[in-house]
C-alpha cells in the first residue's frame, strides 16, 4: 500500500496490547517526506512501541502503517554489537546490508561525522554507552536511508556529542525523512520542524513546533507596552467578548484570549481605539517544556 504524496510515515488507528496493558491507543499521524519529525512524551507513553512497530520489529494489535521508501535506518536506544569487530566493521557491514551498492568510502565519512574516526579500528566491546550511540547511528545512516527511525539517539551523550548527533540529524533533512524520539525538549527543539506528542499511549498534540507553543492547551496571550495611563485600554478590551483576562502592571499590559486568530484580527483595533501612545505589541510564548507539562498533565 503506497503513502499518500508528499508522506513518508503514515499511521491510522494504531493499537498495541501487551495483555491488559495498552501500551498505545488508537494513534493516528502523519510525518512529510523530507521533515525532522520529534516524538515526545514521558516515560512510559509509547514512543518506543510505536518506533519498533515503524520498524518492523514489533507488530500492532489493530491500525495500519505505512513506511515509503525502499531503505529504512533504525537506531535503537541501546544499540550493541558483537563486541569482537571494530568500529569499520560495524559500519561496512551495515553498508554490505542495507545499501552495497553505496561506496565502501562512504564508511569513513559516517565515522567522521560521528566523531569516532579516531577509533576506527578498535574493537567496540571496549567502547562506552555514548560511543556505541554514535556507532548504532553511523550504521544507521551509511545505507542513505530513504527514513531513518531513531529512537533517544543523544540520550547517552555528553554536550559536544549531542551537539554532533543533533547535527548529524539535521544534516539527514537534505536526502532522508528522520522521525525522532527523545525526552531531551532542548534537542527536539533544535532540530525537528513537527512534533507528536504521547500522552498514556495516545497522541494528545501534533503540529509544529510554533502551533504548538503559542497554542496548545494555554490561551493566546500578548504584551502590550504604552505610555501614560493604561486604564483606558484595558476597559475597552474588558469589554470585549473575546478577551479572557487583562492585566496591567506600570507600562505593560497583558492580554489573553481563547483564539489566536481573533486576537490578531481584534487587538490592533482595540488599542487604535483606545487612543492611548503604544511602544510595542508582541506574542508571549512559552518554553517547550512549559507547554509539554502542560499537555502531558
Amino acid at each position: 500500500m503506497a503513502g499518500m504524496p508528499g508522506t513518508a510515515v503514515e499511521v491510522t488507528d494504531i493499537t498495541k496490547r501487551y495483555g491488559a496493558t495498552v501500551a498505545l491507543d488508537d494513534v493516528t499521524l502523519s510525518v512529510r517526506r523530507g521533515s525532522v519529525y520529534g516524538l515526545v512524551g514521558p516515560n512510559g507513553a509509547g514512543k518506543t512501541t510505536l518506533l519498533g512497530i515503524l520498524s518492523g520489529l514489533r507488530s500492532p494489535t489493530s491500525g495500519t502503517f505505512v513506511v515509503s521508501g525502499d531503505r529504512i535506518g533504525v537506531l535503537p536506544d541501546t544499540p550493541s554489537f558483537d563486541p569482537w569487530l571494530t568500529a569499520t566493521e560495524v559500519v561496512d557491514l551495515a553498508r554490505v546490508l542495507s545499501a552495497p551498492a553505496v561506496p565502501e568510502s562512504a564508511v569513513g565519512a559516517v565515522l567522521e561525522r560521528a566523531g569516532l574516526s579516531d577509533v576506527s579500528r578498535r574493537r567496540v566491546g571496549g567502547f562506552s554507552r555514548g560511543m556505541l550511540q554514535r556507532l548504532g547511528l553511523a550504521a544507521a545512516v551509511v545505507g542513505e536511508p530513504d527514513v531513518l527511525l531513531l529512537d533517544e539517539p543523544a540520550a547517552a551523550l555528553d554536550p559536544a556529542g549531542r551537539r554532533e548527533v543533533l547535527d548529524m540529524v539535521a544534516a539527514m533533512r537534505a536526502s532522508s525523512t528522520v522521525v525522532f524520539s527523545s525526552h531531551i525538549l532542548d534537542d527536539v527543539q533544535q532540530v525537528c520542524d513537527t512534533v507528536g506528542i504521547l500522552k498514556q499511549g495516545a497522541i494528545a498534540y501534533e503540529g509544529t513546533l510554533g502551533e504548538l507553543v503559542r497554542n496548545a492547551g494555554h490561551d493566546a496571550a500578548y504584551e502590550v507596552r504604552f505610555r501614560g495611563d493604561g486604564a483606558p485600554l484595558a476597559e475597552i478590551l474588558n469589554a470585549e467578548g473575546w478577551v479572557t483576562t487583562v492585566t496591567v502592571g506600570g507600562d505593560r499590559l497583558t492580554v489573553s484570549a481563547g483564539s489566536t486568530a481573533v486576537m490578531e484580527r481584534e487587538l490592533m483595533r482595540c488599542l487604535a481605539r483606545a487612543n492611548v501612545p503604544i511602544i510595542s505589541v508582541a506574542p508571549i510564548e512559552r518554553s517547550l517544556e512549559e507547554v509539554f507539562l502542560e499537555v502531558t498533565r
